[in-house]
């Protein structure tokens, strides 16, 4: 038997007008959520110094106690703030490493990503860019996922480029390691904080000269 075409409803006299249908409910934050929306506020107003758990859980509306539950300590609460910042880092590079480009734009367009949204931090929200930055010279785990999901990244461009033959290196882990190198200025986020008053248009030209100097190098194979 057929399926009856799909249609609107008929409109009767009895149906309610729109302006009274029931809205849904907004959905809550989970209590985590809660509490990483307050730490991110605190953190912008306070820095990581100055900012309390017993601060972040009242206005939260739960016990500092509780916030141990999901947070076994400051550090920890802290460093899932910057985490969300690096997370959307992360997402726009794999939007670049997913695209259809060629793998020479992309490689560009990647080192360019890091820098642009490094500074930005530093300049808009310098203390989530602070705490980043403890975390790469500390070494600890927020920034060591960071760090490796972009080279896993940037492996995956780079493959691509020898595979499309855009990318001649000799070595491919020399070249992955001469990207890496070559760019520290602009991406290495020591750098950037010392860097951040450089105007943002003299910082961009001396990048894109390195980048066609890496570019280059990797076309003709001089590493």
């Amino acid at each position: 038997m057929a399926n009856a075409p799909l249609s609107w409803p008929a409109m009767t006299a009895s149906a309610p007008p729109l302006a009274q249908k029931s809205q849904l409910p907004a959905r809550r934050d989970s209590p985590e959520d809660r509490l990483l929306r307050v730490a991110a506020e605190h953190l912008a107003r306070f820095g990581p110094r100055r900012l309390t758990v017993v601060g972040v859980a009242e206005e939260a509306g739960m016990t500092h106690a509780n916030v141990y539950r999901y947070f076994p300590s400051k550090a920890e609460l802290v460093d899932a703030v910057a985490g969300q910042w690096l997370k959307e880092v992360e997402a726009s590079l794999a939007d670049i490493a997913d695209s259809p480009d060629p793998a020479d734009d992309k490689l560009e367009r990647f080192v360019l990503a890091i820098a642009r949204q490094y500074r930005e931090c530093a300049q808009t929200n310098p203390n989530v860019f602070e705490v980043y930055v403890s975390a790469v010279e500390n070494s600890r785990g927020v920034a060591r996922k960071h760090r490796g999901r972009q080279l896993r990244l940037l492996e995956r461009v780079m493959e691509e480029g020898v595979g499309a033959e855009v990318f001649n290196p000799r070595d491919r882990e020399r070249a992955i390691a001469f990207v890496v190198d070559a760019t520290q200025r602009f991406v290495n986020p020591a750098m950037v904080r010392i860097d951040v008053r450089v105007p943002r248009a003299v910082l961009d030209e001396r990048l894109n000269a390195v980048l066609r100097v890496v570019l280059r190098a990797l076309a003709v194979g001089l590493v």
